[in-house]
């Protein structure tokens, strides 16, 4: 059965490491007949929410214009939600940290509309490596995402050592991205 995949993104690099992840990712998604979509956070400024508990109150989940309200449609429409990002201080990007903090407006009793997402997936590029423990703030956030809203984690590619553009090529980690698209 298709399903609706959102990919969000979280690097200012454009053609970085994140970036080649999520692409082996989408093209694995794309291959067993899903449908995709990308929204990069770094380059679709959304703010940080300001705890205003004015959401929906204007019948949209956030009251200030921001690239959220293009954000808002693809995340209604959505059965998978992918989190992309390279490690940044031992979690997600803020660019995409401010976009997963908007989530709130979904949890609300006044939500006008709820979000249909069942699962998750978690893409990450970073400079440490796992065994290092650098990727367990990530993983430890990312599961209580999981947790709190009820998603089905359906898998999880860390690929540590990819400071320079291009480095994960050589990784096997495009590959295990590409597989893993292919069985969502």
């Amino acid at each position: 059965m298709s399903k609706n995949i959102l990919v969000l993104t979280g690097s200012p690099r454009q053609l970085g490491n994140s970036a080649l992840l999520a692409d082996a990712f989408i093209q694995g998604a794309k291959s067993a007949g899903n449908a995709v979509q990308v929204f990069e956070t770094a380059f679709h400024p959304v703010l940080p929410c300001k705890a205003c508990d004015k959401c929906w109150s204007n019948d949209k989940p956030c009251i200030f214009e921001d690239d959220f309200s293009k954000l808002a449609p693809m995340l209604e429409e959505a059965d998978v939600l992918v989190l992309c990002t390279p490690l940044y201080w031992f979690t997600m990007s803020a660019q995409l940290k401010a976009a997963v903090d908007k989530l709130y407006a979904y949890m609300q009793p006044n939500a006008k509309r709820k979000l249909k997402i069942k699962e998750c997936v978690l893409l990450c590029t970073a400079e440490g490596t796992e065994e290092d423990g650098n990727f367990e703030g990530l993983k430890a956030t990312y599961k209580s995402i999981a947790d709190y809203l009820k998603w089905t984690d359906r898998g999880r590619v860390l690929a540590g050592k990819t400071w320079e553009a291009g480095e994960i090529i050589n990784t096997g980690k495009l590959k295990e991205a590409l597989e893993l698209g292919k069985t969502i």
